[in-house]
């Protein structure tokens, strides 16, 4: 009874799940900027949006391998800092430094706008893998949706910061050597500043148990389970939940991938946003993930997660639809009724995206044990990366040849898809005892 009563709430870990999430709200600051405001750096020098959106899965192409690598590792990993913790405080201040570098290399060439992505990737989907893995290992399994949705409330609460706030910066000119007086550069040195403090907090106030050094035993267990065979035994299962959820991610990742690149060009475009505004639209789903976050792991714990998701991906469908036929059905309106009504829909969108997102890496570690929770980490970021190399070309040639209301309904189609692949996963629940309590 007392164990019972013990898994009906989060209090005892709310402190420490705040702490890691810290990491997790770097990720969250970075990326939101990235996804808006690369894909117009790169407008600078290329028109096509296809080829725009092939450049943006470069950094997935790393991420493909360096997640599951670098998660497994740290699985691995033994030091009096903890095994995700040397990770975190090293490859996070590099991503900062180049990160704020990007808008200043898209003023130079091409090539160096390239190149400093690719370093900024090859550090930052480094780090994403033992990010993520650290909050399991402190989490007890049948609360990691609440934890989860803590965490994801940071991830929201900087894309706030990120998308409404900062990006504003973007509109501020500064003078620069070499460059003179330009703009659209700012918000990325000041979100640079934010990640590097909150690595320094991190560092400081979570301590990381389990770090020793691994027991004889521990190490022959390893010792016969190799990084790649363990990835390849946990796909081969004969209980295919995993798989199913991991194809389901891949398709709903489809989706989102596809969309997000091409938001804040939508807004410029089509309803004649400014550039400091673009990524506002983004910041419409932060919102909703700063909202949103804890209720949705909340209404899993009471409902089940696999009902949340399938309830979730059904209401994205409808969702979707609404915004495929939004530039048709405001085409008369007034300006600010086309943006703030599309901004309600992203709105929306958010609310059942975080539902989604929250309660499906809990799912997938809920399959695992305290030994492979980086592996799974890895995994679902690998199905997540795949659709992040595949989705942003496939979705830039549907819009070059059809216009952006296709770009929304190429998301509402995978969206569907995941939908009823979701329907063959049958474990992931807390009460399913294999997770690391």
């Amino acid at each position: 009874m007392e164990k019972a009563k013990e898994k009906k709430s989060l209090k005892g870990y709310w402190t420490t799940t705040f702490l890691i999430g810290l990491g997790f709200f770097t990720m969250g600051l970075m990326d939101p900027l990235y996804d808006n405001y690369v894909p117009i750096f790169l407008g600078y020098y290329i028109d096509k949006n296809s080829l725009i959106g092939l450049i943006m899965t470069l950094d997935n192409v790393l991420a493909i391998f360096l997640i599951p690598i670098f998660s497994a590792l740290s699985d691995r990993t033994r030091t009096g800092i903890g095994r995700r913790m040397p990770y975190i405080v090293t490859l996070l201040p590099i991503s900062a430094i180049f990160f704020a570098l990007v808008p200043i290399t898209a003023y130079e060439s091409l090539f160096l706008l390239v190149l400093t992505i690719f370093l900024l990737n090859i550090s930052k989907q480094a780090v994403r893998g033992p990010v993520v893995a650290l909050m399991p290992d402190m989490v007890p399994g049948d609360l990691r949706s609440e934890a989860n949705g803590v965490i994801n409330t940071m991830g929201g609460i900087a894309t706030i910061l990120g998308t409404i706030l900062l990006a504003r910066l973007m509109d501020v000119h500064v003078t620069l050597p070499g460059l003179g007086k330009v703009d659209k550069i700012l918000a990325f040195p000041v979100a640079s500043l934010f990640v590097i403090v909150a690595v320094v907090l991190l560092f400081i106030f979570v301590k990381e148990k389990n770090s020793k050094v691994p027991s004889k035993e521990e190490r022959e267990s390893k010792a016969k389970e190799p990084i790649l065979k363990s990835l390849r035994a946990v796909i081969g299962e004969k209980e295919k939940s995993a798989l199913f959820i991991l194809l389901s991610l891949l398709c709903w990742f489809i989706a989102y991938q596809g969309i997000l690149p091409f938001v804040g060009k939508y807004t410029v475009e089509v309803l004649g946003t400014s550039a400091g505004t673009a990524a506002l639209s983004s910041g419409m789903v932060g919102v909703a993930y700063a909202i949103f976050a804890v209720p949705s792991g909340k209404f899993a714990h009471r409902f089940g997660r696999k009902r949340t998701i399938r309830w979730a991906l059904a209401a994205l469908v409808v969702v979707l639809a609404l915004v495929f036929a939004h530039s048709t059905l405001t085409a008369g309106l007034a300006y600010g009724t086309r943006l703030y009504s599309f901004w309600a829909l992203l709105f929306l969108f958010g609310i059942f995206w975080v539902t989604v997102v929250t309660n499906s890496f809990p799912m997938l570690w809920q399959m695992a044990d305290y030994q492979t929770i980086g592996i799974y980490t890895g995994l679902y970021y690998f199905f997540s990366q795949l659709a992040s190399i595949v989705s942003p070309p496939l979705a830039g040639g549907a819009t070059d040849l059809w216009g952006y209301p296709a770009l929304f309904l190429y998301g509402l189609v995978f969206m569907l898809i995941a939908f009823f692949l979701m329907s063959r996963v049958h474990r992931g629940e807390p009460e399913d005892d294999r997770g690391n309590d």
